[in-house]
């Protein structure tokens, strides 16, 4: 099964400063890339756990009696963890990337390259899918989903237009989708636009930004003092979130200063944003848009 190539392999997992004997985990399994490299730095003793919502990804699991695999989505980490046993980790690890399987994989409908039925479910036992968000939301909430996931300027245009289209009858394929849409995707920047309406439609099915800030909240409670968290990001949105939660332990506002103008918050960021280099982006067009952001807890 094909996989990406981890993006800021070296730099993420150096970012957790891995002990031999800690506890470690990878929030997004994909293709195991990121497990692998942080297996090989541990000892004998260490432990790594690993989540993915995505039924695909067990194909790949590591048979390691140090690693274990839980099929769920990173959002219920602390309870997940509990129920095997622990409390604090040493670091956790995440790539917030679509994997290449998911993409190369007409029927999952995350491609813009391929026609397939409206899907886009990382978890495939979701009930909610593409097709649901497309035909089932309404018009000021499609306007939201295109301007705020996609930052399409053109998004309450986008969604009067499928409303309309709904009259008709379902949408029920990408193809389709790009049929209703085909005036807002000129011919000199067709491959931009379209990834932006797809990756707004995944966020939305996905409930990724929630999920998010989820696993951000939960960071300072299961990190052990000392322990680290490295995320990659592959979009504003996200980045920001990561961003200001290191920065205020909070998503938005400032936290509370005492009488000095000094506020206490959970973590500390270690070092400066890393992006990929030119090469890494030349090997893997993936990287492109990929950002690092490592923190300590204090």
């Amino acid at each position: 099964m094909t996989y990406h190539n981890p993006v800021l392999l070296k730099e993420s997992v150096d970012g957790l400063n891995v002990k031999p004997d800690g506890i470690y985990v990878d929030v997004t399994f994909g293709g195991g890339g990121h497990s692998r490299e942080i297996l090989d730095r541990l000892g004998p003793n260490g432990k790594l756990f690993a989540f993915d919502q995505d039924k695909d990804a067990l194909m790949n699991a590591i048979d390691d009696n140090r690693f274990t695999l839980i099929n769920e989505n990173f959002r219920h980490i602390k309870r997940f963890l509990r129920f095997h046993g622990v409390k604090e980790v040493d670091g956790i690890l995440a790539d917030f990337g679509v994997s290449s399987h998911q993409f190369d994989v007409a029927e999952r409908g995350f491609s813009t390259r391929f026609e397939a039925d409206l899907d886009m479910r990382m978890d495939q036992n979701s009930a909610i899918s593409a097709f649901h968000v497309i035909n089932d939301s309404d018009e000021e909430k499609l306007k939201n989903v295109f301007l705020h996931y996609g930052e399409l300027r053109q998004a309450p245009a986008m969604a009067r237009v499928i409303v309309q289209e709904r009259t008709h009858g379902k949408i029920k394929s990408s193809e389709q989708l790009k049929e209703v849409l085909k005036k807002f995707v000129k011919h000199k920047n067709e491959n931009k636009v379209l990834a932006q309406i797809y990756q707004a439609i995944r966020i939305e099915v996905n409930q990724e930004i929630e999920a998010l800030k989820e696993l951000l909240i939960q960071t300072p409670e299961i990190l052990k003092k000392g322990g680290r968290m490295s995320f990659i990001s592959y979009h504003s949105l996200e980045d920001r979130l990561v961003k200001r939660f290191i920065r205020n332990g909070m998503f938005d506002g400032e936290p509370e200063r005492d009488v000095f103008g000094n506020f206490e918050v959970p973590l500390q960021k270690v070092g400066s944003l890393i992006v990929p280099t030119q090469n890494e982006i030349k090997q893997n067009n993936r990287a492109r848009s990929a950002k690092l952001r490592v923190a300590e807890k204090i």
